[in-house]
């Protein structure tokens, strides 16, 4: 290992996002993966004898993790000496995240995390990091409140929301004032595959458990502002969506109708889209996309299965921007759920993490 990598633990390491970390990390410029905690009946084998079985990603298993001793997730104090920071993608119910999430980051390890427990806790930052680094400037009064000098969480949003929410984002200075979106959700973002998901074969089930009101409420909060110590979420645009499950091995697709406050020509929008980045490509963090959004002239654009990889899965893909009959324009938007929107996505919220000073070498 080199000696100026920091010491990355997964959490839940065993299911499919905490896999998806550990094929991203394989050879991460800045971190390493040197520890792998999952639930008790996974401690104790090696990485390999514990997920192996059940190695769901199209890449192999990379030869660096597959003896590494898999730990009892509760096991804090253990975990915690071993590394600097920690990833969460543990599969609990919500209480029982909040609670270990807390539990190692007063245990002064930072964590960056997947899960949705923590989302709208006023005081933890959920980062799109192109779209509101300014967010972590709530740390400090975290950290006050968790009384630790270096442990604290971090959380990046619910995944369907990331094919739609940066192509408005770049379009703020509009004012988008009511949005509808209908998501097209890719079976990965169940945890499936086809073979263990045969009835999503040739089907579509109309219902996400907690899919839209996290789709409705969560951009809301990435725009909004920091107050009194706390994350304030904005008061518009007014959102209403639904979720689809479709049978799509990954790649969140939206079909998305907006009407703005000042109505901007097309051409405006594509400009905005053409120039938009953010702080990752201005710090050019290792996993930034260089051009985050790519919109598609093509009337059959994006496809998941042509285009969720496009900037190696983290970009977003836009396409078929028109006027409408009731909005004021309508489009579709598609990246991919378990890089961009999952653990890509929070790679990349630690990168900036790291930037900015709050990730360091214990």
């Amino acid at each position: 290992m080199s000696n100026s990598k920091r010491k990355v633990g997964i959490l839940g390491g065993t299911g499919m996002v905490g896999q998806r970390f550990i094929a991203l990390l394989e050879k991460h410029p800045w971190y390493e993966v040197t520890a792998i905690a999952a639930s008790p009946r996974s401690a104790g084998k090696t990485y390999e004898e514990a997920a192996g079985g059940r190695w769901k990603l199209d890449t192999p298993m990379p030869q660096a993790v597959r003896g590494i001793p898999v730990k009892d997730v509760n096991d804090v104090a253990s975990m915690a000496s071993e590394v600097d920071f920690v990833f969460s993608a543990v599969d609990m119910t919500k209480e029982e995240i909040r609670a270990i999430e807390e539990a190692y980051a007063k245990a002064e390890t930072p964590v960056v995390s997947n899960n949705s427990a923590h989302r709208w806790t006023p005081d933890v930052p959920m980062l799109i990091p192109e779209l509101n680094p300014e967010h972590t400037d709530v740390i400090p009064y975290q950290r006050k409140r968790l009384k630790t000098e270096r442990g604290f969480i971090a959380v990046k949003p619910n995944c369907s929301i990331q094919s739609y929410t940066p192509a408005l984002h770049a379009l703020l200075e509009f004012g988008p004032k009511v949005v509808t979106a209908t998501t097209y959700q890719a079976i990965s973002g169940a945890g499936k595959t086809f073979q263990d998901w045969p009835e999503m074969a040739d089907n579509v089930i109309p219902f996400i458990g907690g899919e839209e009101e996290k789709s409705e409420q969560e951009p809301l909060r990435i725009w909004g502002h920091l107050e009194n110590g706390v994350i304030v979420k904005a008061p518009k645009p007014l959102i209403t969506t639904q979720c689809i499950r479709v049978p799509v091995s990954n790649g969140h697709t939206a079909a998305v109708f907006v009407s703005f406050e000042k109505k901007p020509s097309r051409d405006e929008i594509l400009a905005r889209w053409k120039a938009f980045s953010g702080a990752p490509q201005k710090l050019d963090l290792p996993s930034a996309p260089k051009q985050f959004i790519k919109y598609f002239e093509e009337e059959n654009r994006p496809q998941a299965a042509l285009d969720r990889d496009y900037e190696n899965g983290m970009g977003i893909c836009l396409g078929r921007l028109r006027e409408d009959t009731v909005f004021d324009y309508k489009f579709v938007g598609l990246s991919h759920n378990t890089v961009r929107g999952a653990a890509g996505g929070a790679i990349l919220c630690a990168e900036l993490l790291t930037a900015q000073g709050y990730i360091g070498k214990k």
